[in-house]
């Protein structure tokens, strides 16, 4: 048996049929520091309830794959120190040795597949690195959204990556990219990437048809939906571009590699915007949220 546990809320949802929606908690860990991380967890749960959804924000403590969190718990991952960073590779170690860690894009996919739940929200996927072809260093993200049949709401690939490779590689995987109410795929940060998308969908309806078409099929796997961060929150892609690449640049110069190059990368940009990244980071969290609540709500009718 799987150590598997769900919030009172969650568990009232699933016997209810009542539409759920899936969160991360490396947010809360691994984003910013508290206590604005445990604000930043609840304002996103809030928007989920405030659209019609139940939010069931997936985490490991103390060797249980907890799928919706109480409030307690919320503020004691908040607050814990050196908590792990799980992806596939090791969300099954942690648990069976008793461990705690907060789930990323892929984890959580996995744990919201695990419990039933057909829709999370993110901030950005990861994917294929800049310099990849020396490197190989492509997240975990990308295989998981061809195997895990998990419809995740992002805003776009993170614009640190190299987005026209991470779009190959899914096109490779056969993974649907929809693009939100827009033709082009967003920038995390920015609404623009000048880059044309694979798909447009503009309406919550259309997605949850396309996700339950693909299970009726019996295709695997998810949808990514590139959702365009508010036009009032952006940051144009043309002040960020020299910011991205100095920060890359700084990387490579102090051998920053693997695990470590997201969180630095954003950390520094942190820095060089003067705090714009995240005040833009927590916007579009909660605009994904939002509509994935509504694409949810969709799928539970």
């Amino acid at each position: 048996m799987i150590p598997i546990t769900y919030s009172s809320a969650v568990s009232a949802a699933r016997e209810n049929g009542a539409p759920i929606v899936a969160l991360e908690s490396t947010i809360i860990t691994h984003g910013m520091p508290y206590p604005q991380n445990m604000e930043t967890a609840q304002r996103v749960e809030q928007v989920v309830r405030d659209n019609g959804a139940v939010p069931a924000t997936i985490a490991v403590i103390d060797g249980k794959l907890c799928v919706g969190l109480e409030e307690t718990q919320l503020a004691a991952l908040a607050q814990a120190k050196d908590v792990a960073k799980l992806s596939r590779a090791d969300l099954a170690a942690c648990i069976a040795m008793g461990g705690t860690g907060a789930t990323t894009v892929a984890a959580t996919m996995i744990g919201a597949a695990l419990a039933d739940i057909k829709v999370f929200a993110t901030g950005g996927i990861g994917g294929v690195h800049r310099g990849a072809e020396l490197t190989f260093d492509i997240s975990a993200d990308l295989q998981e959204l061809a195997q895990t049949s998990v419809s995740v709401v992002a805003a776009g690939p993170k614009a640190i990556l190299d987005i026209p490779k991470t779009l190959e590689v899914l096109e490779t995987l056969g993974v649907p990219v929809i693009a939100y109410g827009q033709s082009e795929i967003p920038a995390f940060w920015s609404r623009s990437s000048g880059i044309a998308a694979p798909l447009q969908m503009d309406t919550a309806r259309d997605i949850a048809n396309a996700h339950i078409m693909r299970e009726k099929m019996g295709l695997p796997g998810g949808q990514l939906i590139a959702n365009p961060i508010p036009a009032e929150d952006e940051i144009a892609a043309s002040d960020l571009a020299p910011v991205i690449e100095k920060a890359l640049a700084e990387a490579e110069e102090q051998n920053i590699a693997a695990k470590s190059v997201t969180p630095f990368l954003l950390q520094r940009i942190f820095e060089l915007t003067d705090g714009k990244s995240l005040t833009a980071n927590i916007a579009l969290v909660l605009n994904n949220a939002k509509l994935a609540s509504k694409i949810a709500v969709e799928m539970a009718r």
